[in-house]
């Protein structure tokens, strides 16, 4: 009979091979085109999934809904769901959309997006120059920008970008991801002192050679990275929804040095309530949009059980209720 310490190590086994196949399927780009395609019947199928994580199709409905979440004491951070433009009228369309969501109300205090959605498949250049836009209207609002972090080859070139344009605008974070073998070292090339940095595990599928897979190396990594980025002063957004984590992070007091803690929306609400009543600063991730077949795959790997959650979302599609907005918050 297997041990209890056995079987969970064969269950977090399990979903390290289910959250590589599911980053697998997002890095495929045939089935990027079969989301794409009119009449997409993977996007028809899969809408229904989609919609727990993102929180609505146009600007006007993620709107309404923002305030429901901010109304609940919520932090917020808006992202027009997207990456991988390299269609340079497209992606003046995606800097427009920024640019009309800090004009509006309620306010979004801070604002995510790739590079790769702002042009950086088209040149590095164009994708500064409209980052610059974007948080240059931020600032005017009194908002925050923090770019996000992408693909192991992309990630000079986001650095890269962020070194260029923080002395100009101290309104700008950025994202690291714990899993690559190099972002200790890459702490010692950017800004970090007073910024925004955004500490995440990693999403996307890499070797062994470059990153390590999710488990107890992992979770140990993150923490400790965690732990020299506020002793650096850097204001550091704690982004996991792994409970195992979060607890060992209490346990350190590293709740207590952090600017707060975020989690992507509609991934584990209850577990950010749980955070939010006992004090902590708390962030949801929240985005909007069509584009939303990477997203919806990077959220199940985060967390694969659940696929079978998105699965009955699929199979009760007419429950409107189902996802109803704040209802786990």
């Amino acid at each position: 009979m297997k041990t209890a310490q056995t079987q969970e190590k064969s269950q977090r086994a399990l979903y390290e091979a289910a959250s590589q196949g599911l980053r697998m399927l997002a890095a495929d780009p045939r089935c990027r085109e079969a989301f794409t395609v009119p009449g997409s019947l993977l996007q028809d199928l899969a809408s229904p999934a989609a919609r727990r994580y993102v929180l609505a199709a146009g600007r006007d409905e993620f709107l309404v809904q923002l305030k429901v979440l901010r109304d609940k004491a919520y932090r917020i951070t808006v992202e027009f769901v997207g990456e991988e433009n390299d269609d340079p009228a497209d992606v003046e369309r995606v800097v427009d959309e920024y640019l009309a969501v800090l004009a509006e109300e309620p306010l979004p205090g801070q604002l995510g997006f790739d590079l790769s959605n702002l042009g950086l498949a088209v040149s590095r250049e164009l994708a500064e120059r409209n980052t610059a836009r974007i948080t240059r209207a931020a600032a005017g609002r009194g908002a925050e920008v923090v770019l996000s972090m992408e693909r192991a080859p992309a990630v000079d070139a986001v650095l890269g970008a962020y070194r260029d344009l923080a002395a100009d605008h101290p309104n700008l974070g950025v994202t690291l991801q714990a899993y690559l073998h190099r972002t200790p070292s890459d702490l010692d090339g950017i800004p970090l002192e007073g910024r925004k940095i955004r500490l995440v595990k990693g999403a996307f599928s890499a070797p062994a050679d470059i990153a390590l897979g999710r488990g107890p190396a992992l979770d140990e990594r993150y923490l400790g990275l965690a732990a020299e980025l506020v002793d650096r002063g850097a204001r550091l957004s704690l982004a996991t929804q792994d409970a195992t984590v979060l607890a060992a992070a209490r346990d350190r007091g590293l709740l207590d040095r952090v600017d707060e803690i975020e989690m992507l929306h509609g991934v584990r609400p209850a577990l950010l309530r749980q955070y939010r009543e006992l004090g902590h600063a708390c962030r949801i991730y929240a985005t909007y949009g069509e584009n939303w077949w990477l997203h919806l795959l990077h959220r199940l790997a985060e967390h694969p059980p659940m696929v079978l959650t998105a699965l009955a979302d699929i199979a009760e599609r007419h429950l409107d209720g189902r996802n109803a907005v704040g209802a786990h918050y």
